[in-house]
């Protein structure tokens, strides 16, 4: 393709999450949008293969990719984002869109696909636990438990409402456990019911890491909730969704690059809503890692234009 024919269009491999909330919901005047803002569109038959695969087979032939369903599938592609280096559109149709909600992407399709043809582009960190990426937050404790019990049916069919279905649900049975916390060249020893390693600012349907948390501020947030009774954890919700719990004295944050923690039996780890390894955990930052299209908000814009020369 000519530099000019790239000027003026753009090779978008769209894959869509069926099974998310909104993934079966017809989304015709969104690709409409889109190639009205010239973007072709290269729509392969997905099947049950991952997304991971088919950007793989499809990266030297397209300039961008568009994704369509929540959290969990931005997740999923992340490890082949990065290695095809193509920018992310984002067309949120999941149920908490957390990744949108921080990047200031409406939740709805046509919005996304807006931001798309502006071409504003950001670029973001990346966290990794184990080797697993992650966008927004990675966990122990009791949102790990929270993800094991949320079914994606329960999601799919109550949205939002099912996260605190689930929570409240779990919430009588939360007890403290012991966590090893090394960062720094520190080791601290803490009794927490939850430690959460955040990328992004929000997570698990508009709870917040920090108040000031970025994806691209090159460092990970962290809080561990040392609390001992389950009533204190509820006392804890409205701070948590605001990202000030770090004003609690029970509420242990800090920030690092690169941190451990280890338990004396497994954990699940929960990153970006699905559990995806078992403690003891290791994580680290990659600065810089993927460019994503977003509305303009910072040093990190990129102008509108392909990826690649």
């Amino acid at each position: 393709m000519s530099e000019r024919g790239r000027e003026t269009s753009r090779r978008a491999l769209l894959l869509l999450n069926t099974k998310a909330r909104s993934g079966g919901s017809p989304i015709s005047t969104t690709l409409d949008i889109l190639r009205r803002g010239g973007v072709e569109l290269i729509e392969p038959d997905a099947g049950d293969r991952p997304f991971s695969e088919i950007i793989a087979e499809h990266a030297a032939a397209v300039d961008l990719v568009i994704l369509g369903g929540g959290d969990g599938t931005l997740n999923a592609a992340a490890s082949a984002l990065v290695e095809a280096q193509l920018p992310l559109g984002i067309l949120p149709l999941g149920t908490a869109n957390d990744l949108a909600r921080t990047l200031g992407i409406p939740p709805v399709a046509d919005e996304g696909a807006k931001i798309i043809i502006a071409g504003h582009r950001r670029t973001l960190d990346l966290g990794d636990v184990n080797g697993r990426l992650f966008f927004n937050v990675a966990s122990i404790g009791f949102s790990a438990k929270l993800a094991k019990h949320l079914t994606s049916e329960a999601k799919k069919r109550w949205g939002k409402l099912g996260y605190a279905i689930a929570a409240f649900n779990l919430l009588r049975q939360s007890r403290p456990f012991s966590v090893d916390i090394d960062h720094d060249g520190i080791v601290e020893r803490v009794r927490t019911v939850q430690i959460a390693v955040g990328n992004g600012r929000f997570y698990g349907g508009g709870m917040a890491v920090s108040a000031d948390a970025e994806p691209d501020d090159g460092m990970l947030d962290i809080y561990s909730l040392e609390v001992e009774h389950w009533w204190e954890l509820l006392a804890l919700v409205p701070a948590l969704r605001q990202g000030t719990q770090g004003r609690w004295k029970k509420v242990r944050t800090f920030r690092s690059t690169n941190l451990s923690l280890t338990t004396r039996r497994e954990h699940d780890v929960n990153t970006d809503g699905d559990l995806s390894t078992v403690t003891p955990a290791h994580f680290r930052i990659h600065k810089e890692a993927l460019q994503v299209f977003a509305p303009p908000a910072g040093r990190d814009d990129q102008p509108a234009g392909p990826a690649r020369s």
